[in-house]
């Protein structure tokens, strides 16, 4: 996966304005610089992202097209995700993965799922017993896992379709679910019936 690098904009209250200057950044905006590196150098270690930081009461008018006003700002993909307030990592975590998502394609195997999933553990069997590799990503245990899950599928199945799991990517391209890979695996894949029927539901068989 590769794309250009995401761009995080903050906006802290310092500067000047006419008279009024500013010399000492406050408290919850050097606080949100560092939740902003550390973030980037943890949940977001495999994303190309990069910091630009701009003295709020010098160019105010700025983010305020954006919707922000209240230092400290923080611009991910030209939306407010955070103002007025210390930054909340988990917020920052998901716009960067969703803005990443958008401008960068998925390459191999990948199976996104969860420990507490029969239907996670059925899938990984069936590219276990087939001798597929693939990269399991736990969406409960790993929060950028999540956000990356959500960001890539909901575009192709819609914005208010529930997402459930296992989701599947198989050679780069989208599979679904453990049902839908009887078609790459060659193999009886028993339905999934608390999803109800589906193509690949044998007769007979209803939600």
């Amino acid at each position: 996966m590769s794309s250009n690098p995401v761009k995080v904009i903050l906006y802290r209250w310092a500067g000047a304005w006419g008279p009024f200057k500013v010399n000492i950044p406050c408290g919850e905006c050097s606080l949100t610089v560092d939740v902003i590196k550390d973030t980037f150098a943890s949940e977001l270690a495999e994303i190309p992202v990069e910091l630009e930081t701009h003295d709020w009461l010098s160019e105010w008018w700025r983010p305020l097209r954006a919707g922000g006003w209240h230092a400290p700002i923080v611009i991910v993909g030209g939306r407010v995700v955070s103002q007025g307030h210390a930054l909340n990592r988990g917020v920052l975590t998901e716009a960067v993965i969703a803005e990443h998502v958008k401008q960068s394609d998925i390459s191999g195997t990948h199976l996104f799922g969860k420990e507490s999933c029969p239907h996670c553990v059925r899938a990984k069997g069936y590219l276990d017993k087939a001798g597929f590799k693939y990269d399991y990503h736990d969406v409960v245990k790993e929060p950028g896992s999540l956000y990356e899950m959500l960001g890539r599928v909901k575009p192709i199945v819609g914005p208010k379709t529930p997402i459930t799991v296992p989701q599947i990517w198989f050679d780069g391209k989208y599979v679904g679910g453990a049902n839908e890979l009887q078609d790459i695996i060659q193999s009886p894949v028993e339905p999934n019936m608390d999803r109800g029927q589906c193509s690949l539901s044998p007769p007979g068989h209803a939600a």
